[in-house]
């Protein structure tokens, strides 16, 4: 696990996570036994939950919970195994309810479930190279319908265009009120949904038109950063290491991953996009794509971009960010803030 870490370090930016960060529930009562509890476990362990019984209680019973979930019922002061090879990676929040003479009490823990997959270094060749706007601040960009999309943030200079990527001739531009700052885009059912920063309001526009249909609040608190959909559901980030899935008819938050590479969690995951059944990230302020798992949340893939300064005019503080996935040609098109250039890739292994 170490040594492929070095490799995420310095790629993706991350610090490997402490050691004895299991959290043991306050209860005078009860206490769950964290005796022989890892700091860390990985998907194909498995864990023995019981409680500790400092005071002597006659215990009826304990029904046991993961992350809210009863997970098994147990008489007396029997211990439950439970298999952690289906949870998504994380913190796991464990909590065993106790009956005992006419009452019940709680007592809680957490453990931390991280990846055990070791990413692979990606390779790419460049295909094309594309002029790019320096003023845009990029924030997201997405094919649709064979045509470049592109968002960009900064307050009073937000805004999206659809343009002709060869040439950079700007087809059509929506601007944004100058109280907003723009983020990610995603094109699902005809419809385009557009996040801002720190606003926590979204916009959805008709596809073909731009014509804005509807504008939402964020149901959790959170802030907007990149958008992407896998043809049903849409998914987002926050500036940590989640990505939102969200349910583009009613815009509720239906459930989350959490991004691990190894031992470590990825923070400040930013545009997105869905490419073969995975999701390729952005690393806020690191010119790297994570290739990540959407179901668990591992990550597979780390896709190394940082050769591509040396052909671009740009600042230190002009991070990369922008992934285009053309279905037609099966190429990536990435690109960063205010750079002068975007690059049409093929990736490998």
């Amino acid at each position: 696990m170490k040594n492929y870490n070095f490799l995420s370090i310095i790629l993706l930016g991350i610090s490997l996570a402490s050691c004895g960060d299991t959290k043991k529930g306050e209860n005078s009562i009860f206490t769950i036994d964290n005796t022989n509890f890892n700091a860390q476990y990985q998907p194909q362990e498995s864990l023995q939950i019981g409680i500790l019984n400092p005071n002597d209680k006659a215990v009826d019973s304990i029904i046991y919970y993961v992350n809210d979930k009863k997970i098994s019922s147990k008489k007396g002061l029997d211990k439950v195994a439970f298999e952690l090879k289906d949870q998504k990676l994380g913190y796991q929040n464990l909590k065993a309810l106790v009956y005992f003479g006419g009452e019940n009490s709680e007592a809680t823990a957490r453990i931390e479930l991280v990846s055990n997959v070791a990413p692979k270094l990606l390779k790419y060749q460049i295909v094309n190279t594309f002029p790019h706007d320096t003023t845009s601040f990029t924030e997201g960009l997405e094919f649709y319908k064979d045509t470049l999309y592109e968002s960009t943030g900064l307050k009073g200079n937000s805004y999206f265009r659809k343009y002709d990527y060869r040439t950079g001739k700007v087809y059509k531009q929506i601007n944004l009120d100058a109280k907003y700052f723009g983020e990610g885009i995603t094109f699902i059912n005809d419809k385009m949904y557009q996040l801002t920063w720190q606003e926590k309001t979204g916009f959805i526009y008709n596809a073909k038109t731009l014509k804005l249909e509807k504008t939402f609040t964020y149901d959790k608190d959170i802030e907007g950063w990149g958008m992407t959909n896998d043809g049903k559901y849409i998914y987002q980030t926050d500036k940590t290491e989640k990505i939102w899935k969200m349910d583009p008819n009613t815009q509720k938050m239906i459930d989350y991953i959490n991004v691990y590479s190894g031992d470590s969690k990825i923070k400040s995951i930013n545009e997105l996009e869905w490419i073969n059944g995975k999701i390729y990230t952005n690393v806020w302020q690191k010119d790297a794509i994570a290739v990540v798992n959407p179901n668990n949340g591992a990550v597979e893939g780390i896709l190394n971009l940082s050769g591509l300064r040396k052909s671009i005019n740009a600042t230190a503080d002009d991070y990369l960010n922008g992934i285009a996935y053309n279905p037609k040609t099966k190429t990536i098109f990435v690109t960063g803030k205010n750079w002068d250039k975007m690059f049409e890739i093929t990736v490998s292994e």
